[in-house]
C-alpha cells in the first residue's frame, strides 16, 4: 500500500534511516491506517533479542518491592526494554518454575531470591543467559551481583542507638533463609559485641510483615527487663511494632525507641516518624538493570566484580535523636 519495498518499510519503522522523510511519513501513515503492529516473535528470530528483561523476586507485596520494580522498569523503558516480573512466594519450587518459564522469553534475568544458591542456579539457569543476582550470598564468575550493605547499615544503626544511651536493644528478624536478614543480624550483633554488650543481644522472630512486627512488639513488652530500643529488620515490621507499643500506652521514643530498615515512602509519615536505614530502593533497581543491560550488550566480557550499594542512617523522631541523614561509604 505504501508502494515501497519490505526493506524500506523496515528501515522507516525502525528509524534506521535510508529512506526520505516523505517516504517515511507515507509508510507511517499507511501503518497507522492498517493498525500495523510489528510481530515481536518474528523479529526476535532475526535479532535474537526479545527486548524483554525478566525479574524474579521473593514477593510482590509491599512498598519495598513496588519501589524496586519501579526503578527497574523506569531504567528498562529508558533503554526500550520491557519487564516480565514473577514471584517465588517464598517457595523454592515456585522460584524454579518461574525461572524456567522465563527462558526463551527474556534477554536476561534479575534474580532476588533466598533460594538462589549455587546448586539452584546451576540447575535452573542456562549458562548463556545473562543474570544479575540482587542481595545474594552467591559469588560466581557466571553471574554479576549487586548487594546492599546490610551488615554495615545494621551495625551503624545499632551504634547510633548505643550512642543515644540505649543499652537493651532487641532485634526483630525476618525469614531465616533470607540473606539480607542474616547480614542485618550479624551487623547488630557485631555492634553490641564491640560495645561489650554481646550478652544482651536478643533476636525475635518476624517475617517482614506488619503483623509479625506487631506480635514481636508484644513479645518485647513482655520481656523482663523491658528493652529500651527495638530494631526491626525492615520498616514494615517496625511500623507494626509501633502499633503494639501505642496500644500498650508505651511512649516512643521516651520509653522505647523504634527503628527500621529500608526507608520505604511511608516511614516518614507514621507517628512518630520512623528512624531507619535508608536503601535507595528505586536506584537499586535501576543499577541492577543497567548492569544487566551491559552484560547483554557485551556477553563475552567477564562478569563484573560484585558491587555493594551503600546505606544511610536517617534519623527521625522514633529514636529520640535529631533529624539528620548520615551517609555510609
Amino acid at each position: 500500500m505504501a508502494n515501497v519495498s519490505v526493506a524500506s518499510v523496515s528501515r522507516a519503522l525502525n528509524g534506521h534511516g535510508g529512506v526520505t522523510a516523505e517516504t517515511q511519513k507515507r509508510i507511517r501513515e499507511v501503518a497507522t491506517r492498517l493498525r500495523y503492529v510489528p510481530h515481536n516473535a518474528a523479529r526476535s528470530l532475526i535479532t535474537r533479542r526479545t527486548q524483554t528483561i525478566g525479574a524474579l523476586l521473593p514477593d510482590l507485596h509491599g512498598s519495598f518491592f513496588s519501589e524496586l520494580i519501579r526503578g527497574i522498569d523506569l531504567a528498562a523503558r529508558a533503554r526500550g526494554l520491557y519487564l516480565l516480573v514473577s514471584s517465588s512466594h517464598g517457595d523454592a519450587t515456585e522460584a524454579a518454575i518461574a525461572l524456567r518459564a522465563m527462558q526463551g522469553r527474556v534477554d536476561g534475568l534479575l534474580v532476588m531470591s533466598p533460594h538462589a544458591d549455587e546448586a539452584f542456579l546451576d540447575e535452573n539457569l542456562p549458562i548463556v543467559l545473562p543474570t544479575v543476582l540482587i542481595n545474594s550470598h552467591v559469588r560466581s564468575e557466571r553471574h554479576a551481583s549487586l548487594d546492599v550493605d546490610d551488615f554495615g547499615g545494621a551495625r551503624a544503626m545499632t551504634e547510633h542507638l548505643l550512642g543515644l544511651g540505649r543499652k537493651r536493644i532487641v532485634f526483630i528478624a525476618g525469614p531465616e533463609v533470607n540473606h539480607d536478614v542474616q547480614e542485618r543480624i550479624r551487623g547488630y550483633r557485631d555492634a553490641l559485641s564491640t560495645a561489650g554488650l554481646g550478652g544482651r543481644a536478643a533476636v525475635l522472630h518476624g517475617d517482614f510483615t506488619e503483623e509479625s512486627g506487631y506480635h514481636a512488639g508484644k513479645q518485647a513488652l513482655a520481656m523482663v527487663p523491658r528493652p529500651d530500643a527495638i530494631f526491626a529488620a525492615n520498616d514494615m515490621m517496625a511500623i507494626g511494632c509501633l502499633s503494639a507499643l501505642a496500644e500498650a500506652k508505651v511512649r516512643t521514643p521516651d520509653d522505647i525507641a523504634v527503628v527500621g530498615f529500608d526507608d520505604i515512602p511511608m516511614a516518614r509519615y507514621v507517628s512518630p516518624p520512623l528512624t531507619t536505614v535508608r536503601i535507595r530502593i528505586a536506584e537499586l533497581g535501576e543499577a541492577a538493570l543497567e548492569r544487566l543491560a551491559a552484560m547483554i550488550e557485551a556477553p563475552d566480557d567477564a562478569a563484573p566484580e560484585p558491587h555493594v550499594v551503600s546505606t544511610e542512617i536517617v534519623v527521625r523522631a522514633s529514636c529520640g535523636g535529631n533529624d539528620t541523614v548520615r551517609r555510609r561509604a
